[in-house]
């Protein structure tokens, strides 16, 4: 489900600690979200977004543009 998590992580060539650390969590927990089982908390979904600098809606792939919204 959240396999665009892991792709981005991936690309920056980071590991699941790191983003745990990042979200203040631990890295069972992080891998838990990385194969869905276990559904990412709106305020780490943000988190991850504005980390990767692109949307929540590119994340939870409701969209494929990667760029983020505008802050109109």
């Amino acid at each position: 489900m959240y396999y665009r998590i892991r792709g981005l992580r991936e690309d920056l060539d980071l590991n699941q600690g790191q983003l745990a650390k990042l979200l203040n969590i631990s890295q069972t927990t992080y891998s838990r979200y990385e194969t869905g089982n276990l559904d990412i908390p709106s305020q780490s979904l943000i988190k991850l977004a504005q980390y990767y600098s692109t949307s929540v809606d590119y994340l939870l792939n409701l969209t494929d543009c990667k760029e983020p919204y505008s802050k109109a």
